[in-house]
């Protein structure tokens, strides 16, 4: 049979394992085997196709040209089997289970209220409910490691349905102790006198934000530094030091009730779209069917923060 010949998962996960992790010792501890286990693993699968896939250069190991196709196909293989055996789980469910990844963002702000109001409204449906950058989403939906995906960037990528969600827009804000607390208005160049604490680079907010400023020709602001969240944020600014670019939907309530203020910039506006992502495999899903449905007939309102 042609298929007789062809090397099982775990020699698969072993190499993939190996390249990782940095080397077989590493690999045994990620696969919870021995050394001569993942050697005997990696030799096996060479056999398999007859090509030596890595080589010793400078006393580490490293892929051939042929290790490398074979890492990446293990990689599509792997992931694949991944989202397979959580469709399997789903089907014995009978679909009422969600597979949900979102930004940081919409996480840290709007999920909690949504997870609740859908519980209250469908109590047989469950959310299993995950944080993620952009990128790695949408990685997961294209292989069906989940099934829906909140984002502030629209994917593009074939296997990938996109539906818009709420529009949105990035809010200058500072704490009330801060020199421009009492200012309704300043020019984009005053933003070029005044210290800063963003999101870090890979995040939504903050590609919005660096696009943005090119597009007027601000290259670069004066960033204090960086934190991967929104309420670490939110506590730097009650300090007074520094100002930030958030989502409306992360501090409007803040605003609105005096902890932050909200400074206009002339002539400079950061307009965003919210986004809900889908595998175009998995579009006759019941529960994402019934989410969906429940978060577009509610405003974008964050969660009050502590």
């Amino acid at each position: 049979m042609e298929y007789s010949n062809l090397p099982d998962l775990s020699s698969l996960g072993t190499l993939k394992a190996i390249v990782e992790g940095g080397g077989v010792s590493a690999a045994a501890r990620i696969m919870h085997i021995g050394q001569p286990a993942v050697t005997k693993r990696l030799r096996a699968l060479e056999e398999s196709y007859g090509v030596s896939l890595m080589q010793r250069i400078s006393g580490r190991l490293r892929l051939t040209e042929a290790g490398q196709k074979v890492y990446h196909t293990a990689t599509l293989i792997l992931e694949r089997h991944l989202a397979l055996r959580e469709e399997l789980r789903s089907l014995t469910k009978g679909h009422e289970v969600l597979r949900l990844e979102v930004t940081a963002a919409i996480g840290e702000h709007l999920l909690p209220d949504l997870l609740i109001d859908f519980n209250e409204t469908h109590p047989r449906y469950r959310i299993e409910s995950r944080l993620a950058y952009s990128r790695q989403i949408v990685k997961h939906l294209s292989a069906n490691r989940v099934d829906m995906a909140l984002l502030e960037t629209a994917p593009e990528h074939p296997d990938i349905l996109v539906q818009k969600w709420q529009d949105d827009k990035l809010w200058l804000v500072c704490g009330m102790n801060h020199p421009l607390a009492n200012v309704s208005q300043i020019s984009p160049n005053d933003m070029l006198n005044q210290k800063f604490v963003l999101r870090e680079p890979r995040s939504s907010i903050r590609t919005a934000l660096d696009k943005s400023l090119q597009d007027i020709g601000i290259e670069k602001l004066n960033i204090a530094f960086e934190v991967g969240s929104s309420e670490a944020i939110v506590d730097v600014l009650d300090r007074g030091k520094h100002l930030s670019y958030m989502p409306r939907f992360a501090v409007e309530e803040r605003v609105r009730e005096g902890s932050l203020h909200h400074i206009t910039v002339s002539d400079f506006r950061i307009l965003r779209t919210l986004w809900i992502a889908r595998s175009r495999s998995g579009l006759t899903h019941s529960v994402a069917e019934a989410f969906i449905s429940l978060i577009q007939s509610l405003p974008v309102v964050s969660r009050k923060m502590s």
